[in-house]
């Protein structure tokens, strides 16, 4: 049967585009859909800062009319101007298990980036690694928890085949809330009990707001600033965060700690949108909203993922540094218990920040799902 890639441009195309993963999970118990109206405004220029400093390219695999697959291709001019090592990324790849949709979209998304100047295939990220990068190889018996992905096994070698190799894996770490917490007790009772670090929560109200989010921003810029494809967020994507981040979060879910009265580190939990949507079966309308507002104002959801946590750089290799980041840590834990959370993911951490990730097996959290990164040589 016939093989086609085509760049998606027309309403029904871009219909297909993002309809497919319905028909790639439809059997999968753990896949949980995405809103379909928020992935239609994600895919806009008009409405995602990213576009403002990236371009991508869309491609569908059909046979015989029936769409099989799907690709991005991007090119971000802020990792350009970073690395100057002319990476571009692919991104969202989606399939049946066929050797041979794989290798027509994974040669599509090459053949634009190398036309576009690119020496390097990198993916998938999609779009940003702020954004949902890597390809679930561990944890497929549990959902994704929010901005996290979740693939079919076969994804891993199809990628394989076409001479990627691995670059980066991202690990996940389930957290029990209510796990015994002395040790973490101990430590962090003996680092505050001399009056240094002081740990408090983020101040929501529209006075202070704006500058708290661009603080949050300052300590991730400054811990994060040595980690692997590492791009700072522009002013746009900081302003829509904030925006996020004031409609989803209470004061309690952000902790920031000061060390001799200066910020030096911070924690942000975020309610697990996908727990709240798992049954909508990617629709809003017309009456699923209400349920979502229920479920993330009111009943709140028992699962959450924490997707920030930074520590000044100059305390890093230090007691200090850990101290930090287990009072951030202990004080969201807290408040989230005392809201009926259950479970947290910590995610995502590079396998190779062993400092990072001895701090959080310290504090109990169990690795339970790995996403990989692969690259090859255009």
């Amino acid at each position: 049967m016939s093989l086609a890639i085509v760049p998606v441009q027309t309403s029904q195309q871009w219909r297909d585009f993002h309809h497919l993963p319905f028909k790639i999970y439809a059997d999968d118990p753990h896949w949980v859909a995405p809103l379909l109206l928020e992935r239609k405004f994600h895919f806009d220029p008009r409405h995602n800062p990213y576009f403002q400093h990236a371009k991508a390219a869309f491609f569908l695999a059909y046979r015989d009319g029936e769409a099989v697959g799907r690709i991005t291709a991007q090119i971000d001019q802020l990792v350009q101007d970073r690395y100057q090592d002319g990476t571009g990324h692919f991104g969202f790849i989606e399939a049946i298990d066929d050797p041979a949709v794989f290798a027509a979209l994974l040669q599509a998304a090459e053949d634009w980036l190398r036309q576009n100047g690119m020496k390097r295939a990198v993916g998938p990220i999609s779009f940003s690694l702020w954004d949902q990068p890597g390809l679930l190889v561990q944890g497929f018996d549990t959902p994704p928890s929010v901005m996290m992905n979740h693939q079919r096994p076969y994804y891993a070698d199809r990628i394989l085949a076409q001479h990627y190799a691995p670059v980066q894996d991202l690990i996940c770490y389930r957290y029990d809330l209510n796990a015994p917490m002395e040790l973490m007790n101990r430590l962090v009772d003996r680092a505050q009990r001399g009056g240094a670090i002081a740990v408090r929560t983020i101040r929501m109200g529209k006075a202070h707001f704006k500058d708290e989010v661009a603080l949050l921003l300052d300590i991730i810029n400054d811990a994060w600033s040595d980690n692997w494809g590492y791009v700072p967020m522009t002013k746009a994507e900081i302003d829509e965060l904030a925006g996020i981040l004031k409609l989803l979060l209470r004061p309690g879910d952000v902790a920031i700690a000061e060390y001799q009265g200066k910020p030096a580190a911070f924690a942000a939990i975020f309610p697990n949108l996908n727990e709240a949507i798992r049954d909508m079966k990617g629709r809003l309308f017309p009456v699923n909203w209400i349920k979502l507002l229920w479920r993330l104002k009111v009943a709140r959801t028992k699962t959450a993922r924490m997707p920030m946590m930074g520590v000044r750089k100059e305390f890093q290799d230090s007691a200090l540094g850990a101290a930090l980041a287990m009072s951030v840590i202990r004080a969201t834990r807290n408040f989230n218990i005392a809201h009926g959370v259950e479970s947290a993911e910590l995610s995502w951490i590079l396998a190779g920040n062993t400092r990072v990730r001895h701090v959080i097996e310290m504090v109990g959290a169990i690795p339970y799902k790995t996403y990989r990164i692969y690259q090859k040589p255009l």
